[in-house]
């Protein structure tokens, strides 16, 4: 047995590169940076202590079959995060089979031998937390967060499916999960700009080269997918010898291995997938492309073909590309959005795989600038930046933001990015669990000059540069075979009954108990300003985190000006009486704190997360930005444009659209209703900022609520000297207004608004219901929902996503403000088969309502679920904050989520009906439809509800 630390660095990229923004800096940002760099704000050594706080210790075996197990020990809740990870990606499928490492992760969670039901029903029965499967270039991995005691049961499940999975694929299985995943590409497609990352593989990667395909591979190869191939890559790809499992959590090694060896032990070795070689390419020449699509803004991207996760040049790069374009006081912010307004929003990033990577720098254009403008001086910042290099202050603000969040970060076991993540991905892609260490060792010792020449060495190559217009989308999309064929879809054709065959029998093994949620006992004091204090103490990382919550929200927006609220929020940090937003970023990257806005409908809110040591000047600077925003308007002027720019792109997209049509039609012009609009948002004044804050943000009109690894008394006394002295304005505190909101919807119709070429709609049901978020019985119909919309096994997107395969996915719940609550239906369906899937969302709903209601089988999964999840469901400092919130916001006792066990406990199947039948109403559901009117009208006209046809906001 192995016995190492190791420690875990941010982990980069998942399956794709989106369309990340990035700008460079100018000549004239030289002698200024100079200068700060000569303020760096502690010794040499703070960098090295912070990597010490980084430690992820573990145990490596490996059993006699070849799994490489890892276990790294955690008691802080009764919960392990499981993850396994193969070592096979999409840069290993062969030609013609592109897409198929993902297609087959899919069928990973149809069932196995021995637990032939979808995989999430064992996972929702086990009370599991964070689960879900992912594929990338690299690796497939699949993870989940369980309770203790259902520990061997996970270990059951995950090694049925590695050792024991192919008596129960199907052909039916195999057709219907094709059309998932082929949904699940259309769903991507559709969003603005969302062919542009094909653009990017293709001139990046040479014909042939193994990342010159998306990992969601192309429809056709879907289409052509055999059981033959399923057979033959389960064999190849899936054994014991090919995998790591990694166990985080409350378990020893030593608890862990007779666990492992029982369930895992048995299976049979495979072949090892070696993974495809794949040379870093060089470009012949510069590339410039230009494309078009439904986006708000012109994008300018440059990119260039960069190394892979082991390469020496790694840490250089990522440091190199945060200071360019990536920390909020990069270069290229400073001069290309802040001082020279020719962008609204830049971004550089360094995504690396692990054969090769992709540098990428982009720029989105502002409203009244030549984009060649724009062009042309992003080039020039990048080859300046290239040629000086940055300053020593720039790379330590860049490794100090990276180390803080990484330590943050380290409170979560499993999930997308948690302990287990930085394992699992070190043994598979680098070879070692500690891969991490090694990181984090350079990043603290990083020079400019080693970031210089890194980015010398990669990015004075040849260049992709892509340019995204907005305008009609270029070029035919690439449809399924079954669309094609006159609507035939996979799922419907007529097949053979086919069963399920079972090699060797393993029932499950028993979950004896059932861990009980220790939620974090409350103290509470009143700051010397009078703001009342909600403390809980956590210390699994030396963090706190400190909300200041304002009874605000965009309820608060005046009827004539809605998206006050939001850009008031946006201007805080954008400057105080004695710091520029430069200056704000670079004191924040200094300390390692995040300080961020939201609140939603009914609050306002500024979060602070600082690292304990730095709470003092953190607080400082978090009193500054709320107490003393200068509200410049050179910065108002530049947030109205970025702001603006949001508004478009949300115009544009198809969920955007729906949502902002919905809010409308459910509450018309009253505090919950209504359209931030470009105009409203043009009208806005600094003077309306300044009201907005005297109004509204202020310390008798709020409340604190801290998780913190320091004890209360300390917590109070840094507060007090950051906001102690703080008082209320002169003017009167701000009053909302929920009088005229509705109680019902004027339901039964549709909107159809249209959206040309979408290969995709997206549908969004919704009504107002007579719902109260503050009454106990509230729970019993958020239980009685994950029978109908609320989670992955419920009747809606079962029926929409498993069975018919018209769907990536639909959900079905309750949105809950402090005096409405709506219940929304959501997802994106193929186009042809839209006025289906809204007939079959209201058959579902209704049926439910009516003739089926909750089954015991139901019942009993969804208790389970609901009281297993809840020690993993408070893991995190950030899970207690929130809860914290809503249990002032809708006045419930401290003890709430640990009185939620009894309350599932007492629920039946009746009175689980009548809090759904006593909630909703089919007949009273506004259905918004985003999708092209020629495609759809006809198939909603023939439901028998009344359709209005709308074209989208700004449509020429």
């Amino acid at each position: 047995m192995k016995l190492r630390l190791a420690t875990t660095s941010r982990i980069a990229l998942g399956a794709a590169l989106g369309l990340a923004l990035a700008l460079p800096a100018a000549p004239a940002f030289a002698d200024a940076h100079m200068d700060a760099s000569q303020n760096v704000s502690e010794g040499a050594g703070d960098l090295e202590a912070l990597v010490a706080q980084v430690q992820i210790p573990y145990e490596e075996f490996q059993l006699e079959n070849g799994l490489t197990v890892i276990v790294h020990e955690d008691r802080k809740a009764p919960i392990v995060g499981v993850a396994v990870w193969y070592n096979v990606g999409s840069k290993d499928e062969p030609t013609g089979k592109t897409g198929f490492a993902h297609l087959f992760e899919h069928l990973m969670f149809n069932g196995s031998e021995n637990a032939p039901a979808d995989y999430f029903q064992y996972l929702q029965e086990m009370g599991a937390t964070d689960y879900n499967g992912t594929t990338n270039f690299d690796r497939t991995n699949y993870f989940q967060t369980v309770p203790r005691p259902a520990l061997e049961r996970a270990l059951w499940l995950e090694s049925d499916r590695m050792g024991y999975l192919l008596g129960a694929v199907t052909q039916e299985k195999l057709d219907n999960q094709r059309g998932v995943v082929q949904n699940e590409k259309r769903q991507g497609d559709n969003q603005p700009g969302g062919l542009v990352f094909y653009e990017i593989l293709g001139t990046i990667f040479p014909d042939g080269h193994p990342y010159q395909h998306s990992v969601i591979g192309s429809m056709a190869d879907l289409d052509a997918a055999s059981m033959d191939d399923v057979r033959n890559w389960f064999r190849d790809k899936y054994g014991p010898n090919n995998a790591t499992l990694v166990l985080a959590g409350d378990v020893s090694a030593e608890e862990a291995r007779p666990l492992v060896e029982k369930w895992f032990g048995p299976i049979a070795r495979g072949p090892v997938n070696t993974p495809a070689a794949a040379e870093i390419p060089t470009l012949s020449e510069p590339v410039r492309t230009v494309m078009k699509d439904q986006v708000a803004a012109t994008q300018i991207s440059i990119y260039w073909p960069a190394p892979g996760i082991m390469s020496e040049d790694l840490t250089a790069l990522n440091v190199g590309t945060a200071v360019l374009g990536g920390l909020a006081s990069s270069r290229l912010d400073e001069i290309l959005v802040r001082d020279e307004q020719l962008a609204v929003g830049v971004s550089a990033g360094n995504f690396d795989f692990q054969r090769v990577g992709i540098i990428n720098v982009s720029a989105t254009l502002k409203d009244g600038v030549d984009p060649a403008v724009l062009e042309a001086r992003l080039k020039q910042l990048i080859e300046w930046y290239i040629e000086t290099g940055p300053t020593e202050d720039e790379v330590r603000r860049a490794a100090t933001s990276d180390l803080a969040g990484t330590i943050r970060g380290l409170e979560q076991v499993g999930g997308f990015g948690g302990k287990a993540v930085a394992l699992a991905r070190g043994e598979v892609l680098a070879g070692d669990p500690g891969f991490a260490v090694d990181q984090l060792a350079t990043l603290a010792s990083i020079t400019p000059a080693d970031v210089k020449a890194a980015m010398q060495k990669w990015m004075t190559r040849p260049a992709f540069t892509l340019v995204l217009e907005p305008g009609e989308r270029d070029g035919t999309y690439e449809e399924a075979a079954s669309v094609a064929a006159e609507g035939e879809n996979a799922s419907e054709r007529d097949r053979a009954a086919e069963e399920i065959t079972v090699s060797v029998t393993r029932p499950a093994p028993a979950i004896d108990s059932v861990p009980q949620l220790d939620f974090p006992d409350f103290e509470r004091t009143t700051l010397a300003n009078g703001m009342k204090l909600t403390y809980a103490k956590r210390d699994a990382v030396p963090a706190t985190y400190v909300t200041m919550s304002f009874n605000a929200g965009s309820a608060a927006d005046p009827v004539d000006m809605r998206g006050l609220e939001n850009l008031t929020l946006g201007l805080f940090d954008e400057g105080t009486a004695t710091m520029s937003s430069q200056q704000i970023a670079e004191a924040r990257e200094r300390l390692g704190v995040n300080i961020s806005t939201g609140g939603g409908d009914d609050r306002s809110s500024f979060t602070l997360s600082a690292l304990s040591a730095n709470l003092a000047p953190s607080l400082d600077l978090f009193s500054s930005i709320i107490r003393e925003p200068a509200f410049n308007e050179s910065d108002l002027n530049r947030v109205k444009a970025q702001t603006i720019t949001g508004i478009r792109s949300q115009m544009r997209s198809p969920q955007g659209i729906a949502v902002r049509a919905i809010g409308t039609e459910l509450f018309g012009d009253t505090p919950y209703g209504g359209t931030t609009t470009i105009d409203s948002v043009s009208a806005i004044t600094r003077d309306d900022l300044i009201a907005f804050k005297d109004t509204w943000i202020r310390p008798d009109n709020g409340e604190v609520f801290v998780i913190s690894s320091l004890p209360m008394d300390e917590v109070v006394a840094q507060l007090n000297a950051a906001f102690g002295d703080w008082s209320a304005p002169a003017v009167a505190k701000g009053e909302k207004d929920f009088s005229n909101l509705p109680t019902s919807t004027q339901g039964g119709r549709i909107v159809l608004i249209n959206r040309p070429n979408s290969p995709q709609s997206f549908i969004l049901g919704a009504q107002v219901t007579p719902l109260d978020a503050s009454d106990p019985a509230y729970v019993d119909f958020t239980n009685a929902n994950n029978s109908l919309g609320g989670n992955f096994l419920a009747r809606l997107n079962m029926n929409l996503r498993e069975t018919k395969g018209w769907s990536y996915g639909v959900r079905g719940g309750p949105q809950a403000r402090e005096n409405a609550v709506v219940y929304a239906i959501s997802g994106g369906v193929q186009a042809d088969r839209t006025g289906d899937s809204v007939a079959e969302m209201i058959r579902e709903t209704s049926e439910f309502l009516t003739t089926s209601g909750v089954t015991e089988e139901e019942l009993t999964r969804n208790k389970a679920s609901e009281i297993g999840e809840l020690p993993g469901s408070f893991e995190t400092s950030g899970s207690v904050l929130s809860a914290m919130q809503s249990i002032a916001l809708y006045g419930r006792p401290d003890n709430y989520y640990e009185t939620l066990v009894d309350r599932y406990t007492a629920q039946t199947t009746d009175s689980l009906d009548a809090a759904a039948r006593a909630a909703l109403d089919v007949d009273d559901f506004v259905w918004v439809v985003v999708g092209d009117a020629s495609v759809v009208q006809p198939q909603l006209e023939s439901l028998g509800l009344p359709v209005e046809v709308r074209q989208m906001e700004g449509a020429e």
